[in-house]
């Protein structure tokens, strides 16, 4: 919002036309596109802000978060080509297999694949089991402090309510968890019996593919692991560049380091200062401010 529009909108208000939850949702959504260029510009420039004191905190984590960041990625990728190379290797495996053993060959290809799958599935399921663990205790942490504060008894009852839809969705997330295992065994079992089959002959065929299989399944928690990670350190570094670049755009004109930090990107802290002053008049228009 321009002071032009502003100076319009105040006319406006005094023949009685009010428009609060416009001028609000104006400055909401002019708050998260504010947000979003804080983190965009504290990306660009955190490098630039090690001479300012007030955002050493944030510089020094940041140096740390991205050599931490950089170190996953170069692990996730070797664990990727150790991945390709485990797959490459099985499929070589099961091509050199004996034409007169090719079905149970092909069946024991087929389970493998069943298996990883099910293994998949299984680490989703736990994963979203996880989330729905905190959200409920998250929840439940809501409840013991409104419950303090005298909260009305429809929010303590919505939010029983939604304890109660948590509980239940992770009953049924734990059932289907088991219900994978199950499968999982099955496969397993099924998969013991085709080697058994298989073992007199081809021993070292056996070896090879399990082997092969293993690789591929340790590949795959590991890779699961060094992303999950990653996506932390990610989001961390995300809200230390939206805190610098915040301080920074507020700071641009009045302190030295900051204006030599941003320099490049005074285009980009000009429009922030306009953002901000835009919220101030919408809130202003509201009656918030």
């Amino acid at each position: 919002m321009t002071l032009t529009r502003y100076y319009f909108a105040r006319w406006a208000q005094t023949f009685g036309y009010q428009r609060k939850s416009q001028r609000m949702g104006d400055a909401a959504s002019e708050m998260h596109l504010l947000r979003e260029a804080e983190t965009e510009l504290g990306a660009l420039i955190w490098q630039n802000v090690e001479p300012i004191e007030e955002l050493s905190v944030e510089y020094w984590n940041l140096r740390k978060f991205t050599k931490e960041h950089e170190e996953l990625q170069k692990k996730l990728a070797d664990c990727e080509k150790r991945l390709e190379k485990a797959h490459e290797e099985r499929i070589g495996t099961l091509n050199q297999a004996p034409e007169a053993q090719q079905e149970l060959v092909n069946q024991r290809a087929n389970l493998l694949v069943m298996l990883e799958d099910q293994a998949r599935k299984r680490d989703e399921i736990v994963a979203e089991a996880r989330e729905v663990r905190r959200s409920y205790e998250g929840m439940k942490m809501k409840f013991d402090v409104i419950s303090k504060e005298s909260a009305s008894s429809d929010e303590i009852a919505k939010i029983n309510a939604r304890l109660v839809q948590l509980r239940d969705q992770f009953a049924k997330l734990k059932q289907q968890r088991l219900e994978i295992g199950n499968e999982i065994e099955a496969s397993d079992a099924q998969l013991d019996a085709i080697e058994k089959e298989l073992e007199e002959k081809k021993k070292s065929f056996r070896a090879d593919a399990s082997e092969a299989f293993q690789a591929i399944g340790d590949g795959n928690k590991e890779s699961a692991i060094y992303r999950a990670e990653s996506s932390v350190i990610e989001t961390q570094m995300r809200q230390l560049y939206s805190e610098i670049g915040r301080f920074v755009s507020r700071n641009a004109h009045a302190h030295p380091g900051c204006a030599k930090a941003a320099k490049s990107h005074h285009g980009l802290v000009d429009v922030m200062r306009a953002i901000r002053r835009s919220i101030a008049l919408n809130h202003r228009l509201a009656g918030t401010a």
